[in-house]
Parts: structure tokens; sequence; C-alpha cells
């Protein structure tokens, strides 16, 4: 038993061997193969039990085949968008055809380029997958299952648009603009109007211009036509009036503060001499609720202070005793009203809502909750919950010359927008469903208008920015290192598309392999796991690279010369045992 056990253990060595060159033999080959993962042979003894100690059987050989599979390739760059490597863990899902019914098999190897339907495919033929994105940017719901995977179609037939759902603009309005009254910035040319462009669901230009005009504000006025006015000017000598002249202001809360035109210095309440006296019996008359001041023309204004819930919000001015104190004024008499606005939509499109007042005052936080004031970004609540010379009429005009939204604007002493955000800390004007009569969507667009400021100054337009674009025909694809595949447009636009999930296993190396350097799942490998680059344990994408294989060719031949030599020294032991046969075989 023991010389015929021995040419068996001789036999059993040339075939271990012979595997193991097999398997050095495909490593070398495949060594410029991307993504390769080489095996190495592993050899375990066969032991031949004895019942005594005193006899020995030889036992054999036999070898397994380990996989490399874990074992990462070296990296090299590529001149390709579309070609990915992984970096760390983590394998590919592709199907050999992009039907429901094949199976998913896994690859390292990421030469993937555009078919002629637009799938993106590896050098094997096989078809990447991955989760699609939706518009707002958002992975399937049931992203951890094979199910929730499509295949990367990249083909873009009739371009791409993007409609304009945001804008922003910085502009610095001139605070030394000469006010307006609200009545007439209805009818004059606007102070200052700019253009901004924004594209419909069709890809179309569409111009939304900006017109802003400064005015007195949301409050009862009555301003003066005589322009140059100093709050020194003589009434009597200056402004052509006579001592004596009377006339009387009042509100719906007080008054009447009669005022009387004086030839010395005022010696009593209600005597008047300047324009500097008019404006201080008024501002300083504690039940007048009204203020006085000189405008940036150099007229005189008069006007109601504030709103008051369920007032008629009113102010009252008229000559006494036929005398033509109003006319050397430049003041109309009569009654003006705080109502007398321009109209608004009622889904307040603009920082202060122009329709009737319903609260007071209807630019205070607590107007959030009241349907009919403004319900987006409020004015600063507080005692001095406005800056009185800060008013701008904006309007918001559509291409065909229609108003799309107006309204006021405030602005702090300090030249910056007087409004608080909104829940999402947005200062916007928000436009709501815009017809542009072309055949496109209706189209909601917010306007960040944080950056609108006044001073001193020239107008400037600082920036104007909005999203959006023209219609773009696709000129490449790329893929991105969190796997996000993404195509860019002839308009400057791009998409996201597809993120592809990286596959890891509990056991990588238990994997089978498959044609076309793939792998499908077995037993042996555990369960997949789809994975986002970067998270669970998964590695990196890495784009326009390539993963080489992960033989070593200097190794593999140093192993080669071993198992050489192994397989000859196995031929020894044969013709051995062959000769002492022969030797036993001559025995008589």
């Amino acid at each position: 038993m023991g010389l015929f056990g021995s040419l068996f253990t001789g036999v059993s060595a040339l075939f271990a061997q012979s595997q193991n060159t097999a398997i050095i033999s495909n490593n070398i080959a495949n060594i410029s193969t991307t993504g390769f993962k080489g095996s190495e042979a592993a050899f375990e003894s066969l032991v031949t039990s004895q019942s005594r100690a005193t006899t020995y059987s030889p036992g054999t050989v036999t070898v397994n085949r380990l996989q490399r599979v874990d074992q990462q390739g070296a990296l090299q760059q590529t001149a390709s968008s579309t070609d990915a490597a992984i970096s760390g863990n983590g394998f590919f899902p592709v199907k050999r055809d992009a039907v429901s019914t094949q199976e998913f098999l896994y690859t390292r190897a990421g030469q993937f380029s555009e078919d002629s339907q637009g799938l993106l495919r590896n050098a094997s033929g096989f078809a990447l997958y991955g989760w699609p994105i939706d518009a707002d940017g958002n992975l399937p719901a049931n992203q951890g299952d094979l199910t929730s995977l499509v295949p990367a179609d990249v083909a873009f037939l009739g371009g791409l648009t993007r409609p304009t759902s945001s804008a922003e603009l910085s502009i610095t309005l001139d605070s030394s603009e000469v006010d307006s009254t609200l009545a007439s910035a209805r009818t004059e040319a606007p102070d200052f109007s700019r253009g901004i462009t924004v594209y419909d669901s069709l890809g179309s230009a569409q111009v939304l211009t900006l017109e802003y005009t400064k005015v007195f504000g949301p409050h009862a006025t009555a301003a003066g036509q005589v322009s140059d006015l100093l709050a020194t000017s003589n009434l009597q000598t200056d402004l052509g009036l006579t001592v004596g002249d009377q006339f009387d202001i009042s509100t719906e809360l007080g008054g009447p503060l009669t005022l009387t035109v004086v030839a010395g210095p005022p010696a009593a309440a209600g005597e008047v001499q300047t324009v500097n006296d008019i404006i201080r019996e008024i501002n300083q008359n504690p039940t007048l609720e009204a203020t006085a001041f000189l405008g940036n023309d150099g007229e005189l204004v008069i006007q109601r202070n504030e709103f008051q819930a369920g007032a008629t919000n009113t102010l009252t001015i008229t000559d006494v005793g036929g005398g033509g104190a109003l006319t050397g004024l430049g003041l109309t008499g009569g009654t003006f009203t705080s109502n007398d606005l321009t109209g608004l939509n009622t889904n307040g499109e603009s920082i202060y809502d122009n329709g009737t007042p319903t609260d007071s005052p209807p630019y205070s936080n607590s107007a959030a909750t009241d349907p009919n004031t403004f319900p987006g970004p409020q004015f600063l609540p507080g005692d001095t919950q406005y800056n009185e010379r800060g008013w701008w009429q904006l309007n918001i005009i559509h291409p065909d010359g229609t108003t799309l939204s107006n309204g006021l604007l405030n602005f702090n002493g300090d030249g910056t927008l007087n409004a608080l955000p909104d829940q999402n800390g947005n200062i916007d004007i928000n436009l709501s469903q815009i017809e542009w009569n072309n055949g496109s969507n209706p189209q909601n667009i917010s306007i960040d208008v944080e950056r609108f400021s006044q001073f001193a100054g020239n107008y400037d337009v600082i920036f104007a920015d909005q999203n959006g674009a023209e219609l773009g025909l696709r000129t490449g694809v790329d893929i991105d290192r969190d796997g996000v595949v993404s195509a860019r447009f002839s308009n400057g636009a791009s998409a996201q598309l597809y993120k592809i999930p990286l596959v890891t296993f509990a056991n990588a190396n238990g994997l089978t392999e498959v044609s076309g350097t793939a792998y499908s799942k077995n037993q042996d490998s555990g369960e997949d796991n789809l994975r986002e680059a970067g998270r669970g344990g998964a590695g990196f994408v890495e784009p326009s690279t390539l993963e080489a294989s992960n033989v070593d060719l200097a190794n593999e031949f140093a192993k080669l010369i071993v198992s050489q030599r192994a397989f000859g020294a196995g031929t020894r032991v044969i013709t051995t045992v062959d000769q002492m046969t022969e030797d036993l075989l001559r025995l008589r």
C-alpha cells in the first residue's frame, strides 16, 4: 500500500500544481483587464488514517482557488467623463441586458460609454443601473431594494429647458429722489426701472420689468406743489401770505388745529411765521396724530401718522375765512384718506399689502395670521415699525404691459430693507401662476429682495440673477465622486439624472465569477447591500478613472517558478516509484 500510495501522492501533486499553474496563467492573461481580480491557489493535504502507528500510508494533496476580490487595484486616470472606478468597497450594479428578467451582476469594471439607445454600458456590454433622481433631487423611497434601480439612460432627444423658479436682485435706490403721492404714482413714469430675463417651460425668454417710484407712504397725505421751500422761509415776505391768514388741520382722532400767520415771532399756540413753525405746531400737537416735514423737492408735506384699526384714517386741510394760506403753501384743501391706494392681488404678492387695512398696523408681525393683509415678509414690529421717509412703490410688469404685482417697500434709516423673513428665512416677492400666453405652463417665481437698499446717491444694480435656462441640447455626460450621473447642455444648464449605488457584500471573496469581469451573488457572499457612495462602509466613485487589475506580475512569475519546480519534483517521485516497482517485479 505504501509504494502504490506514494505513486498516487505524486500524481495528486502533479494535478495540484497543474491547477496552480492554470490559476497563475489566468492572472497573467488578465494583467491588463480593467477591474480584474486575481486568484491564488491554496493547497490542502488529504491524510489517510491508519489503525496502527507502526505503518504509514501516504496521503494526497488538493488545491482550492482563493479569490482576492477585496484587494484594490491601482487607479488610472482617463480622458472619458463616463469612466468610473471605485476607491474602497463596493461594486457597480449591472445587467447583461436592460430587461427586468435579467439577473443583477456586479462589477468594478467602470469603462462606461453610451450605446446607440443612450444606455451606459461597460466594455463587456453590461448595462449600468442606478437610482433615478426626481426634479427635487430626491432618490426613490425604496432605495435599499434592487427594484428601485433603473437602467442609466442618458438619451435626450428633445433637449432640456429649465423654467425659472427663483430670481435675486441687489439694487440700490436713490433716497434723495422726489417723493410722489400714491395716487400720482399710478399715472406718473417710474423713477427707476430695470428688467430681468426669466425663462418659461418652453425655454422662451420673458422679460419682467420692475418699476420703482419714491412715495410718501401708505398715509393720508397732503403734499405741497411749491418746490425749494426752506424751513426758514417767511410766510409773509417769502411766500406772499397775509398776516391773519388761517387754515385748519384735523384728523378723525383730533383737531382742528388752527394755524394763524403772524408778522413777528409766534407768541402763542397756533401762531406761525415760518414754514418751520408750521412743522413744529403739527408735530407737537398731542391729539392730532399727524406729521409735517419738507420733502426731497422742498415741498411741504402733511401726513396722517399711521393706520388705526376701525378708524377712517383721514386727514382734512381747509382754509379759514377764505384766505389764501393753502395756495401760498402749494397745498390743496380737502379730505385725504389712506385707503386711496393702488390695488393688489389678494395672495400677498408684495412686501406691503396695498389693500384696505384691517389690522393695526397691517405691516406689523401680527398681520401674518390676518387673511386680509400680506401673509409673507412683514415690516419690523415695535414702536418704530417703519421709516416715514423710506417708502417706495414697486410694480412688477408682465411683458405684455399688465401688472403682475404691486405694493410698497420700506427702508430703515440705515438704508437696509425693513422686513422680517418668512418661515423659511426668505424675504421674497412671490409671483404665482404667471400666464405667458404662449402655450407654456403657468409659472411661479420667487424674487429675493433682501439685498434691496436705499442711499443718497445714484441708482445702482449690483447684480441680477435667476435660475432657469433656454432650450439646450445635450453636450456631454458626467459621473461625479458621489456617483451622480449628470447631463450637460448647450444652454449651460445641467441635469442630475441618476445616482449610482455601490453594492457591498459581507464576503466579497465568496462571489461567483462570471464572464465579463463580473460577479453574481451566492450563499457564500451574503446578501447585496445598496449604499450611497461614501456611506455605510461603501467606497467612493472616482470619475474619469479606471481600476486596473490587482495582479502583481512579478509575484505571479515567482509563483510560476515555484510551481514549475514543484511539478518537476512530483514527476521525480513518480519516476522513483516506477523504478522501485520495476525492481520489485524482477525478484524471482
